[in-house]
């Protein structure tokens, strides 16, 4: 790897560097909180969020390569707890540090989204959460073989953001679904299957990888350096019989005839029949039931009515879900339960989904406020 400067940036949680490529050079940024498995904090995005914007306008920065430290994970997340202390100490009814964390969470996961130049987001061991919503915005998506991936936010009374709306509706097979209600953790041959990455590589070949790219002789075209990392990286992947074998190819038949279903009732219905004996289906059932039956019907509801919307208007309208879910009960009942007494017991308002009156439902999707933020900061 040609020498490389850290960019000072006042936080050892995220180290920023610029490489000196073959030809102009290289911005890396490693999420650095091996202790919280490189789960999101506020200062964290804001770090992030400020380094693209200043690299997007740096001629000579060719390409933007994300990762985590340590071996365990990407990024396991938001940081639950800051947002735990954050919703059981309300101001007038508002989570004030909780809702400003996913207003500029979601901008980071936009940013990206629309980032012209070629993003490289790696997304080794544990991905969850945020870290898939960070690995889904990249242009670039490579998993390694030791990927588990999953968005369980059904367990703490929350749905899957950061952009889960739109990525999760592109997954074939309405699978999409099924990863949200049941917080079903997956491998790397799986993520390939459900288009949630398109490339794996080898763990132990990510900084081989990185060497590759920064050894790329780049174009004044943007699109060519997409094109050009894209060969890099293809160079480099597995295929998937080098890849633990894809739970989700082996149950395709079954999952495919369960989300044809088009309505949440049926889709229950037949996920409380999967069978015991099988792993996979049993905590995939197991997850759910256990869950919040508010999260249920807002994850559902979510995913039906922006099925087909644009990306801003998924973000802004995930910003109002997150914010009254956040000021709900549960999540701070899910938390508590999950993270902070560790019982796993939480005592959920609604004991079922069935007993939500629809007029709570409908309140779920009220926007709080009578200008949603992400209006004018997206634009």
């Amino acid at each position: 790897m040609s020498k490389s400067d850290t960019v000072d940036n006042n936080s050892s949680a995220v180290l920023v560097e610029l490489i000196s490529a073959k030809v102009g050079s290289i911005g890396v940024v490693t999420l650095n909180s091996e202790k919280t498995l490189n789960a999101l904090s506020l200062e964290m995005v804001r770090i992030i969020a400020d380094t693209l914007k200043q690299w997007q306008e740096n001629d000579d920065l060719k390409a933007v390569i994300l990762r985590g430290a340590g071996n365990k994970a990407f990024c396991a997340g938001g940081d639950v707890q800051a947002l735990y202390a954050s919703a059981i100490n309300q101001v007038d009814g508002a989570c004030v540090e909780a809702e400003q964390f996913f207003y500029e969470e979601y901008q980071l996961n936009y940013l990206m989204h629309t980032y012209e130049k070629p993003i490289v987001c790696i997304g080794h061991g544990i991905v969850m959460g945020g870290g898939l919503g960070l690995l889904a915005s990249a242009s670039h998506r490579v998993v390694t073989n030791t990927t588990k991936l999953a968005m369980p936010e059904i367990t703490i009374g929350l749905f899957p953001d950061v952009g889960g709306t739109y990525f999760l509706n592109q997954v074939p097979y309405n699978l999409g679904y099924f990863l949200a209600l049941t917080g079903a953790m997956i491998n790397a041959a799986d993520t390939l299957f459900c288009r949630l990455a398109e490339f794996a590589i080898n763990q132990e070949n990510i900084d081989l990888l990185i060497n590759d790219i920064v050894d790329i002789s780049f174009q004044e075209d943007i699109e060519v350096n997409h094109r050009l990392i894209t060969e890099v990286i293809d160079a480099k992947s597995l295929n998937e019989k080098e890849l633990e074998a894809s739970v989700i190819r082996r149950q395709l038949p079954l999952l495919e005839r369960v989300f044809q279903n088009n309505s949440l009732c049926q889709i229950v219905a037949e996920i409380e029949n999967f069978d015991e004996s099988n792993e996979f289906l049993r905590r995939a059932k197991s997850t759910m039931l256990a869950g919040s039956p508010l999260s249920l019907i807002a994850i559902y509801e979510q995913l039906k009515r922006y099925r087909f919307s644009d990306l801003q208007t998924i973000f802004e309208g995930e910003l109002i879900l997150a914010t009254n879910l956040v000021r709900h009960p549960d999540f701070a009942e899910g938390v508590r339960a999950l993270l902070i007494d560790k019982d796993k017991s939480p005592k959920w308002a609604y004991p079922h989904y069935t007993s939500i009156p629809s007029s709570i439902i409908d309140s779920l999707f009220a926007p709080p406020w009578s200008e949603n933020p992400l209006s004018k900061a997206l634009n």
